[in-house]
């Protein structure tokens, strides 16, 4: 019976495998490219793959446009309760619900917002881009100190929909190079830095970052880094193309807020459900950057 007792022994005596170890061995197996920045905001605590490589941002540049349209309306250059029309025209496909609803209905600025971050709706992101522009969008990231974190135009739809001269170009997204990224262009590290800024109440005002913070909390896809995060809160914003999937957030550990940007590229396989690689993926890192940096250092 001795040799049992002490290879249990030697067994609970190995070091468990490192943050490092578990993230490396997920992406090992995964089929895709994946970079990453996560951040403990309590503790100051970081981990990151590419943190500060470009990529696709998808849906998570409307984080860019909640904040620019906050700032915009703290500014007095509009009202939450001016309304912006919903026209045939300006209708587009994908996510969301404004495409639904009758022709020029008017909806509230305050609502536009909502419905961008809560239900991804991509009509009422194209109706916030006509008013405030991509141009101004970009021009608050300079402010904040984001250069790489750009609006490129507004949404195209699924392919269905597509006008023949799309319009809501921003002058980055006039740009050769930045044709391939789609609607918008950041790094991990700037959207975690950005998260960071609004947790802190460093945006526009607390209050605003406050109310900012609520509507993350509210969002209704949680595929990925909320997947599995039990009781603990979550505030965050996802993005989805046939190749990719990204979502970038806060999880309000019991020991730290730990900021979290993924983005998984070149998926193979086209897949529109909740368990998406690229999701699952998100899912199994966030738990594993949580529990890693929660840690003391």
């Amino acid at each position: 019976m001795m040799p049992i007792v002490f290879l249990l022994l030697a067994l609970q005596l190995m070091p468990s495998p490192s943050m490092e170890q578990r993230v490396r061995s997920e992406i090992a197996n995964f089929s895709g490219t994946v970079t990453l920045y996560a951040k403990n905001l309590d503790t100051g605590q970081t981990y990151g793959i590419k943190p500060d490589e470009r990529v696709r941002t998808a849906s998570t540049i409307k984080l860019a446009i909640m904040v620019t349209v906050f700032d915009q309306v703290a500014h007095g250059l509009a009202k939450w309760t001016d309304t912006l029309p919903i026209t045939k025209d300006g209708k587009v496909s994908g996510s969301g619900v404004v495409r639904e609803l009758s022709n020029d209905t008017r909806l509230p600025i305050r609502d536009l917002v909502n419905l961008m971050i809560v239900v991804s709706d991509n009509t009422a992101t194209n109706v916030l881009l006509d008013r405030f522009t991509a141009d101004a969008v970009n021009a608050e990231m300079d402010k904040l100190g984001f250069p790489q974190t750009r609006s490129l135009r507004k949404i195209l739809g699924d392919g269905t929909d597509l006008k023949p001269n799309p319009s809501g170009f921003s002058k980055a997204g006039r740009i050769k190079e930045n044709e391939r990224f789609g609607i918008g262009v950041s790094t991990p590290q700037e959207m975690v830095l950005l998260l960071e800024k609004i947790e802190r109440g460093e945006v526009v005002d607390p209050a605003a970052c406050k109310e900012m913070i609520a509507i993350l909390k509210r969002q209704q896809y949680k595929d990925g880094i909320g997947r599995h995060a039990g009781n603990m809160p979550v505030a965050s914003k996802s993005g989805s193309l046939d190749h990719l999937r990204s979502d970038v957030g806060i999880v309000y550990s019991p020991h730290g807020r730990i900021a979290i940007a993924i983005t998984c590229e070149d998926i193979p396989v086209i897949d529109y459900s909740e368990d998406n690689p690229g999701n699952l993926l998100i899912s199994r890192i966030s738990g594993i950057l949580v529990e890693g940096l929660s840690r003391k250092p």
